[in-house]
């Protein structure tokens, strides 16, 4: 369980692809802290099992259904990922629900300032994830959890704060690049339990 609070930027060392799947290198610090071998650490909002551990760096085998769902295939060296340790159960619960489990990936339609580094960002989200997101409704995006602030046809709008931009790959993004997304689980619950009640 995470919560979409962003705790360091890595980056990407190696991407090396494999018979079934690929298994990525990530420079990092902060995050090696108390971790052990077998640790979650959500990339890019994807939740990977860590190996290898080193004091400056991990990696991670990717699954091939990883490499379809998300956007960890299409990194490359030098590549900025987001990072995130699972929750305690002690720790605040600062952003919202993440489970780490990508839903899939939105297109970046547009990043535009808004002047005194607030940015506004605008997705374009698959026709089967936009029943689950809602105005002022949290998206984890690219493991970043975000308001949305706006809800049109597929097209999701965010504003972004100067200190998000600046801690996570948001610098980074560019129109027609590819994140991850994540719906509110809560949302794909009550839509199952609606649906069993109605028949």
């Amino acid at each position: 369980m995470f919560t979409g609070i962003i705790e360091e930027l890595g980056r990407v060392i190696e991407l090396q692809p494999r018979v079934t799947g690929a298994r990525i290198t990530i420079a990092c610090r902060t995050i090696l802290n108390d971790a052990a071998l077998g640790a979650s650490i959500a990339v890019n909002g994807a939740c990977v099992t860590a190996v290898d551990l080193r004091t400056d760096s991990f990696s991670a085998d990717l699954a091939p259904e990883t490499l379809k769902r998300t956007n960890l295939g299409d990194l490359k060296p030098g590549s900025p990922v987001n990072l995130e340790r699972p929750l305690h159960t002690s720790g605040r619960l600062d952003g919202h629900f993440v489970l780490g489990h990508v839903d899939g990936t939105a297109d970046i339609v547009s990043l535009e300032a808004l002047g005194e580094k607030n940015w506004w960002l605008r997705l374009s989200i698959p026709n089967e994830l936009r029943r689950y997101i809602v105005s002022k409704g949290s998206l984890a995006v690219d493991g970043i959890s975000l308001t949305v602030a706006e809800i049109a046809n597929e097209l999701a709008g965010f504003t972004i704060i100067p200190h998000t931009y600046e801690h996570t790959t948001l610098h980074s993004y560019a129109s027609g690049g590819r994140v991850n997304i994540e719906v509110d689980i809560l949302a794909k619950h009550l839509e199952k339990l609606v649906a069993r009640d109605c028949k």
